[in-house]
């Protein structure tokens, strides 16, 4: 049977009858006082960060207008563009797990900006991704699946250019500011939170009627380079870096081993992905914040598969296994665990292999 990934379709419910959901996850085990270290918070390196991150692009806003209409000031809306439609990616990621500062409305704050960058609806996505934590990809339960079977490459390459993603962010920004919710998005946001989100909605329009109006007035699309169009020519790097996540490896699994991949990466590419790339990491202890998550990575490596060792070398795996499931749906990549892993806790999942087959 072909997959349905929707989350209102048949495989969303074959999910719960198989007791995928909301289910009981496999995790390395850590004493306490030790989880309890790694969990601490703090706001002094995500301060440092943000102030680097915002300087970074005002600087390079600033540059940008100095040089316009010149192609000169290319180079600078290129760089601009990835730490408005990449960095931000990251930033509301982790602001979002409330975990990047130990200061609450340091989170909020930079949640919401970087919710607008990324044209996320803050309210929905949050919601969105408290599910692909609890079920992730889970067939027909997680929303944020990227890499379906068999897997939709163009549109994998069209969002490089940021074009599905936003425009389907914004999209939904209207239809929230008209006051109606998409089906799947009203199937796990809380009654009582969705009227935040039409509200967010309304002002993200507004915001954005009164950017195109000064481009109209202007009559240049200078201020679309500033916000808005920057989501679409900078999205590249955070797609390059989230295709790596899970791309190609285990569905339906209750073990993030199995469905997660850790990669290490360039030093410029972990400011901007903020750490994501101890995926496997995260996935296990999502409250550790990013900036402990190497440490995280030494204590349980031993119990991971090995991680892959350069962003060119996880897409030597990705490629070959997304062209494999245009004609297989059913390959994915088994990850293999060194000697020293626990075994994969198949106790865990007598309910998934009772599940009906595909």
């Amino acid at each position: 049977m072909a997959r349905d990934y929707s989350l209102l379709g048949p495989d969303a419910r074959r999910a719960v009858e198989a007791g995928l959901a909301t289910a009981e996850w496999y995790h390395t085990e850590i004493p306490r006082k030790e989880m309890k270290a790694l969990m601490q918070r703090a706001d002094q390196p995500a301060i440092r960060d943000s102030v680097i991150l915002f300087a970074a692009m005002i600087l390079l806003a600033a540059l940008g207008i100095a040089l316009w209409p010149s192609w000169w000031s290319a180079p600078f809306w290129l760089a601009y563009g990835v730490l408005y439609g990449s960095a931000m990616d990251s930033r509301w990621h982790e602001c979002g797990h409330g975990t990047a500062f130990r200061t609450g409305w340091l989170n909020s704050l930079v949640y919401q900006i970087a919710s607008f960058c990324m044209v996320r609806n803050p309210v929905t996505w949050r919601w969105s991704h408290a599910r692909h934590h609890t079920d992730t990809i889970i067939v027909g339960r997680d929303p944020e699946i990227v890499a379906m079977r068999p897997p939709a490459l163009l549109r994998i390459l069209l969002n490089f250019f940021g074009i599905v993603d936003a425009l389907t962010g914004w999209w939904r920004m209207i239809v929230n500011a008209a006051g109606r919710l998409d089906p799947e998005e009203a199937s796990f946001i809380p009654d009582a939170e969705k009227p935040k989100a039409i509200r967010v909605a309304r002002i993200w329009l507004a915001i954005y009627l009164a950017v195109i109006g000064l481009a109209l007035w202007t009559g240049s699309i200078l201020p679309l380079m500033v916000i808005g169009l920057p989501r679409l020519y900078g999205a590249w790097h955070h797609v390059l870096t989230g295709l790596m996540q899970h791309a190609g490896l285990a569905e339906d699994v209750l073990d993030h081993r199995l469905n997660s991949r850790t990669v290490h990466i360039n030093p410029v590419s972990r400011f901007i992905y903020w750490n994501m790339n101890y995926h496997v990491e995260h996935h296990m202890f999502p409250m550790v914040p990013y900036h402990r998550l190497p440490a995280l990575h030494e204590r349980i490596r031993h119990d991971l598969p090995p991680a892959n060792s350069s962003i060119i070398d996880a897409y030597r795996e990705i490629l070959p296994a997304l062209l494999r499931q245009l004609r297989h749906e059913d390959h994915f990549i088994r990850r293999q665990l060194p000697a020293t892993a626990r075994p994969y806790r198949a106790d865990l999942h007598q309910a998934a292999l009772g599940a009906p087959a595909r």
